[in-house]
Order: structure tokens, then sequence, then C-alpha cells
């Protein structure tokens, strides 16, 4: 039995998350069902959208300084486009620390998803979510685990 994703309003904000397609995956749903489960877990999210390429997305990163990247691939390219883009991300000092990581579909053949995954975390992801074996409570259980991020706090106004 699963229980109810608490809703953000009953809950701190826990930071800011990015989440963002590949630069050849032009699928939207993925990433617009990730946005709603990862508000509901208290974050504000930054939607990138589908098609991002590489360098927008390390300069949205970089400007966001988010507490987690989340990456979603549905056309099969996610193992050849991640790599390309965790090596881009984690290049950056200020993203080293930064949680980030990718699922979906990685391949476009079932075969080896385990190799895959292990290939994805050994260039940089700090976990792999594979559609074929992982659902979204391994998703939201990492999430979840995650410490919240402090954010700065803004005022309007004089000082008093």
């Amino acid at each position: 039995m699963s229980t109810p994703l608490a809703r953000r309003d009953d809950r701190d904000d826990r930071g800011t998350v990015v989440v963002s397609g590949l630069a050849s995956d032009a699928h939207t749903w993925n990433l617009v069902y990730l946005q709603l489960v990862i508000e509901e877990l208290g974050y504000h999210v930054v939607n990138l959208g589908p098609c991002v390429p590489d360098d927008v997305l390390v300069d949205a990163c970089r400007r966001i300084d988010p507490a987690l990247v989340v990456i979603g691939s549905v056309n099969g390219h996610g193992r050849t486009d991640g790599l390309r883009a965790i090596t881009r991300l984690r290049a950056c000092p200020e993203l080293a620390a930064t949680p980030m990581v990718i699922g979906g579909k990685l391949t476009v053949s079932d075969e080896n998803v385990g190799h895959h995954a292990r290939a994805l975390v050994a260039a940089g992801f700090d976990a792999v979510f594979p559609d074929q074996a992982s659902d979204a409570a391994d998703f939201t259980a990492f999430v979840t685990s995650l410490p919240p991020v402090a954010q700065p706090v803004l005022s309007a106004g004089r000082p008093r």
C-alpha cells in the first residue's frame, strides 16, 4: 500500500531542483510528471523542458545552484547524452557536490541495463533510475533522503 506524498503547502521549501531533458530527447510529459512529483516532495522546480543543449543545462545549473539535478530520458539515448552532459556538469567546480540523477530509457535496447547504469554512476551521476529496473518509489526515496538546502533569505525594502 502506498502512502500519499506530503503536500507542498505542508512542508518547508527544501530547495530548488532543475529538471531537464537531454539534447536529443523531445519528450515532455515525463518531465512534467517529474516536476509534479518533486514539487509534492517540497521542492521548487525549474523545468528546462525537452531538447536542452548541454551548454544551456550547464549554464542554468550554474546560475540556479540547485539542490538536485534530475534528467529524464524517453528516446533511448539517455546513456549517450547523459554521459556527455554529466561530464560537462561535473567539470564545473560549483556543481561538484550537487546531487545529480538520470532516469528513463537509457538505451534503445533493454539489454545490459545494469552495465549502462553503472557506467553513468561511474561518470558522475549519484543515482540512475532505468525504466526497466526502477520505479517511482525508488526515485522518491532517493529525493526524500536528501537533506534540505538552506535558501537565502530575501527581503524587500529597507533593513530595520
